[in-house]
């Protein structure tokens, strides 16, 4: 048998767990629970130091305290249900049905998170010597603010790493690269008038259909990149303000969701918008959107909502010894990105640290209803984690 695949009784273990992980709601900001069950489960399964820091980020290690470290990476808020229409089974319930764990946040991403925990732990069962240590890394406020939970272990924490496995759903595929992601807030300016006589004002929402227009035209000849594909742009929000609904709207406010490829920069997609206001001879002030989010222990941080793409090649080092690992398990894994942000945009995007992303579940299955996982991508993703800690970190 194949020494990184888990053994039955682990599988019933992490089967377990998984199910608690789901049947324990974890909102954004209310990720205690949660927090508290991956402890405890941490020192179960035998971790040699797990610690809470302040934001309530959960970290458990293994392995040599000197040398080399592996970070896996995952988060454990999820989005709300606000449509219980959409499931056919009990958003919490956690139901296994030939061979799928259905539930909130079962693949985006508790069950990458499960065989994080499972995966390392795996390892330390087999007792190959290592020279350096695994980190596993739960964080919170992925879902409002990604990158936010790990920026906080590096840069107030003074956590480091080496390499960097983002747990996120990735069908077990080896993901190098994800796109950036911008929200900009655009507030047009108009002047009140009674709506018996328009013409004495100016009307902010006439202003933004003008504009966005404009960004219509403007999503559709964004540059396009080799690897991940065309940028993307896209309104989200508008909302207006009247004095009455008998009066011209003095303001509109639209929101912007930009998915910025390699090459593209904050500065560069705030222009862009920019010109299409110019053209337009609107009065209209654009922002990136900043607000304070507050994690389950009640500690606020601020978020700006932008993170740049990063893109490693396909030889680089990580990516190679990714594939390895994962065909030393029995998969047969191609090169993807991922067109939605992770925790990878501040590991890669910002720290820079080689990151690759690699985990259990369909993308397209997160924040949907009936949301599921299969678990043999969760045994297998655990038994590929444990593949190439040893094979970055043997002795």
């Amino acid at each position: 048998m194949n020494q990184w695949y888990l053994t039955t009784p682990e599988r019933e273990s992490l089967l377990a767990f998984l199910r608690k992980l789901v049947q324990t709601p974890s909102l954004s900001g209310e990720e205690g629970a949660v927090a508290a069950l991956v402890m405890e489960e941490m020192r179960r399964l035998g971790f040699v130091e797990v610690w809470m820091d302040e934001a309530g980020n959960v970290v458990g290690a293994l392995g040599a305290a000197e040398g080399p470290t592996l970070l896996l990476d995952s988060h454990m808020d999820t989005v709300g249900v606000p449509d219980l229409s959409h499931w056919t089974r009990a958003p919490w319930g956690a139901e296994v049905r030939n061979g799928r764990l259905y539930g909130v946040g079962s693949c985006d991403m508790k069950g990458g998170l499960a065989a994080t925990l499972y995966g390392a732990a795996h390892l330390q069962r087999l007792g190959i010597p290592l020279r350096g240590r695994v980190l596993v890394a739960v964080v919170g406020l992925e879902e409002p603010a990604e990158g936010t939970g790990t920026r906080i272990l590096f840069e107030e924490d003074g956590l480091e790493a080496d390499w960097v496995v983002i747990a996120e759903p990735s069908n077990l595929q080896v993901v190098r690269g994800q796109r950036g992601h911008m929200e900009m807030g655009l507030a047009l300016q108009g002047r009140s008038a009674h709506s018996a006589t328009p013409e004495l004002g100016e009307n902010a929402i006439y202003a933004a259909a003008r504009v966005i227009f404009g960004l219509e035209i403007l999503a559709e000849q964004l540059a396009v990149d080799s690897f991940l594909g065309a940028g993307v742009l896209a309104v989200t929000d508008i909302r207006s303000q009247a004095v009455s609904r008998n009066a011209i709207p003095e303001l509109c406010e639209i929101i912007i969701d930009r998915r910025l490829i390699v090459g593209e920069t904050e500065t560069s997609a705030l222009a862009e918008v920019q010109r299409v206001i110019a053209r337009e001879g609107i009065q209209a002030q654009l922002r990136v959107i900043e607000e304070d989010v507050r994690t389950h222990t009640g500690k606020t941080y601020r978020a700006r909502r932008a993170s740049p793409s990063w893109v490693f090649g396909e030889q680089h080092p990580l990516i190679v010894a990714m594939l390895q690992s994962a065909r030393e398990v029995g998969l047969r894994p191609t090169l993807e990105y991922w067109n939605f942000a992770t925790e990878g945009a501040y590991t890669a995007g910002v720290a820079q640290i080689p990151t690759v992303g690699f985990g259990p579940g369909d993308p397209a299955l997160a924040h949907t209803g009936d949301e599921h996982v299969e678990l043999e991508q969760v045994y297998t993703a655990a038994a590929a984690y444990a593949a190439l800690a040893a094979r970055l970190l043997r002795e």
